[in-house]
């Protein structure tokens, strides 16, 4: 009896996994925040997003990300400060998605413009088999000196059937160091995927409150 109900829990578990809006390979499936403290040497900071298709999807192939805007602010001595504000552009690579992020190797991200060249199109049905990473197009910056409460990420988009979205950002060394082999980049958190949607929605992320110090 003990053995049928183990095996009932571990087909539910494997179903909810597999039926979930959220593809199995994925590795945050909700929000989440680093349970760690962001570094105090840690000056700079930069918005990031990951785009990708559902291939569980009947017509996948189709499906893209619209983005409108993207926009990084830090709230330093009570005031908000921002470090990024774009409008219709971004940068980013294709990564490896079996198994998510395996490797730092990427290729270039294609990328469109809207007709109207207010937005740009992340066609990600066209690779599947990829992750999407994108962040500002505008370069990294230095977090003004002061007391640092927190930093809030938040993207402007539109996803169309068959699409993920999540969004998040990292605190770096500095504003012009590498990712090198790792280390450089301390990851605050993301946010909820963002499911498909014929309307626009602004995804946003926060780790406000969470730090409280002086630098």
């Amino acid at each position: 009896m003990r053995r049928l109900l183990l095996i009932s829990l571990f087909s539910l578990l494997w179903a909810a996994q597999v039926n979930g809006p959220i593809p199995p390979e994925v590795k945050f499936k909700a929000r989440y925040m680093n349970p760690e403290p962001k570094p105090l040497e840690f000056t700079s900071a930069m918005l990031w997003g990951i785009a990708i298709a559902d291939s569980r999807v009947p017509r996948h192939q189709h499906a893209r990300v619209e983005i409108a805007a993207t926009r990084l602010t830090c709230r330093v001595d009570g005031r908000d400060v921002t470090l990024n504000d774009d409008s219709g552009n971004v940068r980013g690579g294709l990564y490896r998605r079996h198994p998510w992020f395996g490797t730092d190797a990427h290729n270039p991200m294609p990328l469109s413009s809207s007709v109207d060249g207010e937005s740009v199109i992340v066609a990600v049905g066209a690779r599947a088999d990829r992750v999407w990473h994108f962040w500002a197009a505008s370069p990294r910056a230095e977090i003004p000196p002061g007391r640092l409460e927190g930093c809030t990420v938040k993207v402007r988009a539109r996803t169309s059937h068959g699409t993920r979205l999540q969004i998040g950002f990292d605190y770096w060394r500095n504003a012009t160091i590498g990712y090198s082999s790792g280390g450089n980049n301390y990851e605050a958190g993301a946010s909820n995927w963002c499911l498909p949607s014929r309307e626009w929605q602004e995804a946003e992320f926060t780790d406000s409150g969470r730090n409280n110090y002086s630098r």
